[in-house]
């Protein structure tokens, strides 16, 4: 059993759940943020056996795409600085062992 743990932006996230579910994969959603733009994110938990893992990391793949956005930089003088383009959006996935996956 694996457990996935998929970091989605908000913009991408009902997508990526829809089609998991599609796949007959459950998930759980958390409400997280970013560190860095301390934008809102879903994280969502799946577990799934072994032979499933390849097919529900790619409908997260498929699902959850980047972009691109510009961001004020910050400025140690209080005047106004030129903003950075960062790229935001995609998935962080962790794909953890799960001794025990149990349903009640």
């Amino acid at each position: 059993m694996k457990l996935i743990l998929a970091i989605i932006n908000l913009d991408d996230v009902a997508g990526v759940i829809k089609h998991l579910t599609k796949g007959g994969f459950s998930s759980t959603k958390l409400t997280s943020s970013g560190g860095l733009l301390k934008e809102g994110n879903v994280t969502i938990m799946t577990g799934v056996s072994e032979e499933q893992l390849e097919e529900a990391l790619e409908i997260i793949n498929k699902y959850s795409h980047s972009r691109t956005r510009l961001v004020p930089t910050p400025s140690l003088d209080g005047l106004d600085s030129p903003s950075t383009e960062v790229t935001v959006g995609g998935a962080t996935v962790f794909v953890l062992d799960c001794e025990q996956f149990l349903r009640f």
